[in-house]
């Protein structure tokens, strides 16, 4: 098992970039970090292959594809035995309309992130899917008024 490699300045400047646009072209990107293509390229590929990039994606408009309706749900179970909470887990991944899933400490297990097309169709999930996770005792829904700040660029220490 090899030790994971510190990231140098330039491949911190790589991933910024990449973050704030995934769609960029390989000269642009080059430039944006001062470097010539073929380094850049290989820096890039390295970086994937390390997983410090775990993929690209479109940032869709949620409304746009009527998935307008935001909610975030607390889930308490029964129970938070091991093999309780791993049926849970494997239960809640198979649910597309939940888009986060973390477990928490405190007064609830999980925090859920849903997207729906409106009001009714969370009640439906809610009801038919959700209350029947496996051990699910309890779920606290929030929905969102106004959603003020959404990203996925997370900040990169030693860039200022």
């Amino acid at each position: 098992m090899s030790k994971e490699r510190s990231l140098d300045i330039t491949d911190k400047k790589i991933l910024y970039e990449i973050q704030k646009n995934g769609r960029i072209n390989l000269v642009d990107l080059a430039a944006k970090v001062n470097l010539s293509k073929s380094p850049c390229y290989q820096r890039l590929k390295r970086l994937e292959k390390e997983k410090y990039i775990r993929g690209y994606r479109a940032d869709l408009d949620p409304k746009k594809i009527s998935r307008g309706y935001l909610v975030y749900v607390q889930v308490k179970l029964e129970s938070t035995r091991r093999s309780a909470l791993e049926k849970f887990n494997k239960a809640v991944k198979t649910i597309p309309e939940v888009l986060t899933c973390h477990m928490m400490s405190g007064g609830f297990d999980y925090l859920l992130k849903i997207r729906t097309r409106d009001m009714t169709d969370f009640r439906e999930l809610l009801v038919d899917v959700i209350s029947d996770l496996p051990g699910v005792h309890q779920t606290l829904t929030f929905p969102v008024m106004e959603q003020i700040k959404e990203t996925t660029e997370l900040t990169i220490e030693g860039l200022d």
